[in-house]
């Protein structure tokens, strides 16, 4: 859900700077530089996708479709084969987006499941991030709805044997108004369950409520209405919900603005209505301390009732195999449930994968230092950016100063282009051409040591151009039953093997199978880096803003990386390297052949002359290099 971060330190490697303090000068622990380097020993890339359109090949995509009529995507649809396909694509971890129970507008009432009521359910097949049930899988990704649970576990095995990692959304702010589990685990009871509604707040409720008030209806505006209009016996302008809760995006009105995330309620977490916190806070210098001296610190401590509940959902997941978590609007919950939260987890398995949303800069720290966030969402910075510049309207001057100002915790900010909030690259309303993103995939996926992020069909340039209901075109629907026609082609009757894509998509496809393989197995890509891109404007003739450089090295690779953003110029100069970086590199004179690592297609000399260095770049429009140095002069 959209609204609008590893620490590298002096272990051999440096990035930027070096040092054994973090940007504010506080010294890490031997602990957490020891999990520094365990997290390090490869770039992580993580394939995002919606899971209940990955095996849909209906092509009907009707506006608010049923699921009988445009069809839905299965857990059994991810083969052996559709899921070694995506780990040889260069992907070490899948992000199954919308696995557990949340509202759908189809009838399961036969397997004992409440319908959910359209006036509180964005589009037909539902929001993902309304949650009705934690403690089982959404009903339309089995094919058989009583064994739901036994699907997605056999899914967790197929996963594993891809020697793929997996990773599950957990929605900490809010959960659907009529949260209903059917299958708590003994001892397990709802959120609510216990709540006094008698009160606006107490610490123990799970919610806020409005008493004497009833919950009302939004009223629909700029054409909206739920199911498109479609009658439904459910679907009367009413939902029973007495006293009235306040809405998942805070609001706190009975009856909520359609613009509001009405279909959920906000979870209290010991926040007074006033702001106040009734619980503990960190003590000063626990964001030095890693996470095992956060899980002791809550040991003696009370805490709300929510807490534990979210902590219990997410151990009962690790026990069955799952690998991590991504965290809906993360900053949206206060930064010590998070320390409670991710220290009970890594307590349960280090090397879970916590990925996060947090959209405020100034909270970045925070959330991966006391909150013990392994990623967090680079979005507002690096994301925004490139995707000006990707339109046509940026400069890439504005790129090397994002990656300064984050060097102490780059490794924790997850990069991407794409995800289920944004539009997808090939749309009109962002790049228009899905080639476009070339340049900034490669800026995006090396110019850190922090994991990649690739969005289901990004690969083949989906466009997301289909009209499904509720969701806007440029953007997949995550709302609505269809098809992802791009997607539909390279899942050729479910032979994923590519047998109906364009020549266009395999060779896009082509490209980022390129790109991922080589940085999750590159040692640089791990190690230094130092910008080039001011120093050759201010030194290089024809070197411009609408191309990006720098230099990625360990002790075992040396790396020359440039991208051209320019659709329509080829540049041809002398890219050049400061003397600085000519001693780090330990470059002595002579001549080192370069040679490109993506597609092997270029070959140029390296000139090493008295503390200058030169090699001669001719880069065509969109296009980029990823040029090794070889020392065998």
């Amino acid at each position: 859900m959209k609204h609008y971060k590893f620490i590298i330190l002096a272990l051999g490697i440096t990035l930027v700077i070096g040092c054994k303090n973090d940007k504010q000068g506080n010294s890490l622990t031997t602990s957490e530089t020891e999990d520094i380097k365990q997290s390090m020993k490869r770039k992580e890339v993580v394939y995002q996708v919606f899971t209940r359109l990955f095996g849909n090949t209906n092509t009907t995509n009707k506006p608010w479709g049923t699921l009988e009529e445009n069809g839905v995507g299965k857990l059994n649809d991810f083969t052996d084969k559709a899921l070694s396909e995506i780990k040889d694509l260069g992907v070490t971890h899948i992000w199954y987006t919308g696995v557990p129970h949340h509202d759908v507008i189809t009838d399961y009432t036969k397997f004992g499941i409440s319908n959910d009521d359209p006036d509180v359910v964005k589009g037909r097949a539902g929001s993902p991030y309304a949650v009705k049930d934690y403690y089982n899988v959404n009903p339309d990704l089995a094919e058989n709805v009583e064994n739901r649970l036994e699907e997605f576990e056999a899914l967790i095995e197929r996963t594993h044997k891809a020697g793929l990692k997996l990773i599950i959304d957990i929605v900490p702010n809010h959960v659907a108004r009529n949260y209903k589990s059917l299958t708590n685990p003994e001892g397990v009871t709802d959120f609510g369950a216990e709540d006094d509604t008698s009160v606006t707040y107490t610490m123990d409720n799970n919610f806020y409520y409005n008493p004497g008030e009833s919950f009302k209806v939004p009223d629909w505006q700029n054409g909206y209405l739920p199911l498109g209009g479609e009658k439904h016996p459910l679907a009367d302008g009413k939902f029973d919900e007495n006293p009235a809760k306040w809405t998942g995006n805070g609001s706190r009105a009975s009856k909520p603005n359609v613009n509001d995330w009405y279909e959920t309620v906000k979870v209290n977490y010991g926040i007074s209505p006033d702001g106040k916190k009734d619980f503990d806070e960190l003590p000063e210098g626990y964001e030095n301390e890693n996470y095992e001296a956060h899980f002791k610190f809550w040991q003696d401590k009370r805490i709300p009732s929510s807490w534990t509940k979210f902590k219990d959902i997410a151990i009962y997941w690790l026990e069955k195999g799952v690998d991590g978590f991504r965290f809906d609007m993360a900053e949206m919950v206060p930064v010590e449930f998070w320390s409670y939260m991710n220290s009970s987890i890594k307590m349960k398995n280090p090397e879970a994968f916590i990925l996060a949303e947090v959209y405020q800069p100034h909270l970045y720290r925070d959330y991966i230092k006391k909150g013990k966030m392994d990623y967090l969402y680079d979005k507002v910075q690096l994301y925004d950016t490139l995707k000006h510049v990707m339109q046509g309207h940026g400069k890439t001057d504005n790129i090397p100063p994002i990656l300064s100002e984050l060097s102490d915790i780059e490794h924790h900010m997850l990069h991407f282009l794409e995800n289920h909030d944004e539009q997808r690259i090939a749309s009109p309303d962002f790049a228009g051409d899905a080639k476009k993103g070339k340049p900034a995939m490669v800026v995006s996926a090396t110019s850190t040591t922090s994991p990649t992020m690739v969005y289901f069909a990004q690969e083949f340039g989906e466009p997301g151009a289909e009209d499904l209901g509720f969701g806007d075109p440029t953007r997949t629907s995550i709302f609505d039953y269809g098809s992802v026609p791009s997607l539909v082609r390279w899942v050729n009757d479910k032979n994923f093997d590519g047998g109906q894509s364009t020549t266009e998509e395999s060779e896009l496809r082509d490209f980022y199978k390129r790109l991922l393989n080589f940085i999750i197995y590159s040692p640089a890509l791990m190690g230094a880096y130092q910008d080039i891109h001011f120093y050759n404007q201010a030194h290089t003739e024809w070197y411009n803003d609408k191309v990006l450089s720098f230099v990625r090295w360990s002790d075992e690779e040396q790396l020359i990386i440039i991208s051209n953003f320019n659709a329509d110029n080829t540049y041809g100069f002398e890219l050049q390297l400061p003397e600085d970086l000519i001693k780090k590199l330990k470059l002595e004179n002579g001549e080192y052949n370069v040679e490109d690592q993506l597609y092997n297609q270029y070959n140029s000399s390296l000139k090493v002359n008295d503390g200058k260095a030169e090699v001669r770049i001719d880069i065509g429009p969109l296009q980029s290099y990823i040029l090794k140095i070889n020392h065998n002069k």
